[in-house]
């Protein structure tokens, strides 16, 4: 399998918790969306696919198996959305709200 975040699938990711695998989910679903709403498809569905990958990693890990309904749900969910199979009722302000929390929760662990 070819990764586009290669550094984090040989074991980096592994090594961030849980919030902080999310707070970086987060990042590339919002900029999915955000190039999306721009009207940039192709930058769009680069930064859907980084995200789809880090989700995927957050299911490989280990540690997260307790927390694994949750972001498999998370991941069926983003995938309808971003696709145009929206059939969950998800908005981009919820999308904002949900990974917000994680990359606030991350900063207050980081002591920003």
């Amino acid at each position: 399998m070819s990764f586009q975040h290669k550094e984090l699938a040989n074991g980096r990711w592994e090594k961030l918790s849980l919030i902080e695998q999310l707070a970086n989910v987060g990042s590339d679903v919002l900029r999915a969306i955000s190039w999306k709403n721009k009207g940039d498809k192709e930058q769009a569905q680069a930064a859907f696919y980084r995200s789809l990958e880090l989700i995927d990693l957050t299911i490989r890990d280990k540690k997260n198996i307790h927390r694994l309904y949750e972001v498999i749900r998370m991941r069926e969910v983003w995938a309808s959305y971003f696709t145009n199979e929206e059939k969950y009722g998800y908005t981009e302000k919820a999308w904002e709200q949900y990974f917000n929390n994680f990359a606030y929760a991350a900063n207050l662990k980081r002591g920003l």
